[in-house]
Formats: C-alpha cells, structure tokens, sequence
C-alpha cells in the first residue's frame, strides 16, 4: 500500500525552502505519495512569527537558520528584504498548480529559490510569472488559476485542517497520525517510514 504524507507548508518559510529537497528525497525513497497543504503559520496552536519574539530568540534563530542552510547547501539573502511584500499570494499559486495536477514541487522549489536565495518579490504577479515561466510552467495561466474560487478555498479549509490537527509550524509532516514539527524532524519521519516510530 502506497504510503502518504500530509505535507504543511508555506512558501514564505525558511525553514521549509531549506528543508524541501531533503524531503521529497525522503518520500521518493520509500516511494510516498506526498500531499500538499500550503497554510499560513497557526498562531491559534501557538505559532509564533519571527518578527514577534524577544530579541535573544531572534538572534539565536538567525544564527542557528544559517547554521542549517550551511548543512543543507542552501543560499539565503537575509539582508535587504524590507521591501519585499506578502508571499501568501505565491502559495495561492502552489495550490493551483497542485489543483491542475501540475509539478508543484517544482513550482515551490522555484518560488522558494527566488524568494530566499534571490530576495524577489514574489507578492508580485508579474515576478511571479517570470518564475514560473523561467520553471516551465504557464504563468499567466497560474495566475489567473489561482484567483478562482476553489483555489481560495482551498487555502482556508486546508487552514482549518491544520488547525485541527495540531499544526502550528513549518514545515511539519504528518505521517500514520504523527505529526513530526521543523525540518530537523526528518529523520524521525524517516524511521517512522522505515516502521520504527520511537514512541506509541
């Protein structure tokens, strides 16, 4: 039987960009099928933006992002990104690319890139487009998918979903009802996949 994870994401998260190819690596391994949800952060379970944590945590949180980058052989743009808007937009177009059935590990990967390697404005349609198109996508085509109903409301009830099962960071995986928090869980993930989940 084919095995499953629920994959909870944004695309204006660090960790999860750092994290991704690390995972999907890990799915196609033990041939899993993996299952988007594109969420904001749940403040509601106790989610807590960067931007609103006391100074040391801050700190610390920088240094210790840069550390995993390293690890990962990832590049991140940290400085100079004052003028950059919203990125949830850019998540609206992930949905709509998984909606289409098109590769939208790919598309993320992209827009992930674009967004922490490169500090685009990814809340542009217009940068948006390019990126796609630069990944092989349609992006007029997304763009305009994503302004359509279903894809909105596909935000908000994958949003409720997470919420109900504890989500309240990125990225968190859950597998078999587990739910495995922060791309440093993976090897957790791993050992589940591989039938050895450490505790009942």
């Amino acid at each position: 039987m084919t095995k499953t994870i629920d994959y909870f994401f944004g695309i204006g998260s660090p960790w999860a960009f750092i994290g991704l190819e690390p995972f999907t690596a890990l799915a196609a391994r033990f041939g899993a099928e993996i299952r988007p949800y594109v969420i904001p952060l749940v403040e509601e379970n106790g989610a807590i933006f960067s931007r609103n944590r006391p100074e040391p945590r801050r700190a610390y949180w920088f240094k210790d992002l840069k550390r995993w980058a390293a690890l990962r052989g990832k590049t991140l743009e940290l400085d100079n990104r004052a003028g950059l808007s919203d990125p949830t937009p850019a998540g609206l177009t992930v949905i709509a690319a998984a909606l289409e059935g098109k590769d939208w590990v790919r598309l993320t990967a992209a827009l992930q890139e674009a967004f922490w390697s490169r500090a685009e404005d990814i809340g542009n349609a217009e940068v948006r487009k390019a990126i796609a198109d630069a990944a092989g996508f349609d992006g007029a085509a997304l763009e305009a998918r994503a302004q359509q109903s279903d894809v909105q409301e596909r935000w908000r009830s994958d949003y409720e979903l997470a919420k109900t099962a504890g989500v309240f960071g990125f990225p968190t995986f859950r597998y078999d009802g587990e739910l495995y928090w922060g791309q440093d869980s993976l090897p957790f993930l791993e050992r589940h996949l591989n039938g050895e989940k450490l505790i009942a």
